[in-house]
C-alpha cells in the first residue's frame, strides 16, 4: 500500500502544492513550523477521516481561505484509489474514487495508516483513553463492524448516562436493562475485538522491543481480564457487571463499567510501565507498539500500511534510530525531521525540503 501523489490546496500552511512520493522511505525535512507536520497529518486525514491534533475540521483551512481540498491518489492490492476532502466552514464532503461518502465507515481500509509523533509518548504515561483510543483507531481501519459497533455503542451509552442523572431513581431502574441489553449487544463486538487485536500485539510489540533494546528489557502487553469466550458470552459477562454497579452509577451519575472504562496492561521488565518506566523506556514501549501495529496491518490486510513518523528521530538516542531506519525497510514510510542527514545512516530515500509550506528544491 503506497501513497503515490498528495495535493494539498489551502490545507493549513500550504498554498497549492503537489507531492510526489516514492514507494521506500520518503523525508521531509527543513526548520520547525514550516509546515512537514501538515503534511503527515493530511496523509493521516485521509486515511481515518479524522485529525490527531485538532477537533474542529475548520481549523484545517488556511487562514483567509474559505476551504480547503486535500486529495491522495494511492495504491493498494486491489488496484488504484483517490481519495479527496473538501473541507468548508461547517461541513466536509469526502470522496472515494469520485463516489462522495456519507460515514467514516466508508472511507476506512482504502488506505491504512500507522501514525507516530512524540505525541505518542501518551500511549503509556498517560490514562487509559490513550490507550483505548490507540486501540480504536487502529482496530477501526482494518474492521468496519468495530468501528460501526463503537459508534453506537457510544451513542447508546451518553444517553444512559443521561437517564443515571434523572432524580426518579425507580424509573431509571425500570429501564436502565433495556438500555444494557443494547449496549451489551455492541460491547461485546467491541471487546473480542480488542482480545483479538491484543493477542496479535502482544508478540509483536515483544519482539520489536527486544530488537530495539538488544534483549536488555522485556515488554508485556495484557488485555483487560474481565471477559472471556464468545461474543455471547462476553455480552452476559458485561450485563451482570452493570446491574452490579447500579448502585454506583446511580451514585455517580454515569456508567463506571464497559469497553470505555477498560485498559491494557503494559509492562516493562516485571514492572507497570504506566508508572515506573524512565522516559527513554516510555519511547521505546511506544515505538514497539506502534511497529507491531504495522505488523498487524500487514497480517490482516496483506500489506503494509503507509507509516508516517512525525519528528520521531528527535526522541530517540543514536543506537534506537539506526534500529528504526533497519525496521522500516520495505514499507512506505513518510518521515518528519529537521535534518535529513542525520537519520538516514545509509538507507536509500527520497527528500523532500519544505519550507513555509512550499517544496523547495
Amino acid at each position: 500500500m503506497q501513497i503515490k501523489k498528495l495535493f494539498l490546496q489551502n490545507f493549513r500552511n500550504y498554498e497549492n502544492e503537489k507531492f510526489d512520493f516514492s514507494d521506500g522511505l520518503n523525508v521531509l525535512f527543513g526548520k520547525n513550523a514550516q509546515g512537514k507536520t501538515n503534511c503527515a497529518e493530511a496523509v493521516f486525514y485521509l486515511c481515518t477521516g479524522a485529525s490527531l491534533r485538532i477537533r474542529h475540521d475548520k481549523q484545517l483551512i488556511r487562514i483567509g481561505a474559505e476551504s480547503a481540498r486535500i486529495i491522495a491518489e494511492a495504491e493498494n492490492r486491489y488496484g488504484m484509489v483517490t481519495i479527496q476532502a473538501d473541507i468548508y466552514e461547517n461541513k466536509r464532503e469526502i470522496r472515494v474514487n469520485g463516489s462522495k461518502i456519507s460515514k467514516n465507515a466508508d472511507l476506512m481500509g482504502h488506505i491504512n495508516s500507522v501514525f507516530f509523533s512524540p505525541g505518542e509518548l501518551r500511549l503509556i504515561q498517560d490514562g487509559p483513553d490513550e490507550r483505548r483510543r490507540f486501540m480504536n483507531l487502529s482496530i477501526s481501519q482494518t474492521s468496519s463492524a468495530y468501528y460501526t459497533a463503537l459508534l453506537r455503542y457510544n451513542k447508546i451509552l451518553d444517553q444512559r448516562n443521561v437517564l443515571l442523572k434523572n432524580h426518579d431513581v425507580s424509573m431509571v431502574l425500570d429501564t436502565l436493562p433495556v438500555w444494557d441489553e443494547q449496549l451489551c449487544k455492541y460491547a461485546a463486538v467491541i471487546l473480542k475485538k480488542r482480545r483479538e487485536f491484543l493477542e496479535k500485539l502482544a508478540p509483536f510489540a515483544k519482539e520489536f522491543h527486544a530488537f530495539l533494546t538488544d534483549g536488555r528489557e522485556e515488554l508485556v502487553v495484557a488485555p483487560d481480564k474481565h471477559y472471556d469466550g464468545d461474543e455471547t458470552e462476553i455480552a452476559k459477562t458485561l450485563l451482570r457487571r452493570l446491574e452490579n454497579h447500579y448502585d454506583k452509577d446511580l451514585r455517580l451519575g454515569f456508567t463506571t463499567v464497559g469497553p470505555h472504562r477498560d485498559d491494557l496492561d503494559v509492562s516493562i521488565g516485571g514492572v507497570d510501565a504506566k508508572a515506573y518506566a524512565s522516559q527513554g523506556q516510555t519511547r521505546t514501549a511506544a515505538l514497539a507498539l506502534k511497529l507491531a501495529e504495522v505488523q498487524i496491518f500487514k497480517e490482516l490486510s496483506g500489506e503494509y500500511p503507509v507509516l508516517v513518523l512525525d519528528d520521531v528521530m528527535s526522541e530517540l538516542d543514536l543506537p534506537r534510530r539506526k534500529k528504526l531506519v533497519q525496521c522500516i525497510a520495505g514499507m512506505q514510510t513518510i518521515l518528519t525531521c529537521t535534518h535529513a542527514e542525520r537519520v538516514l545512516y545509509g538507507a536509500e530515500s527520497k527528500k523532500i525540503r519544505i519550507e513555509n509550506g512550499k517544496i523547495k528544491g
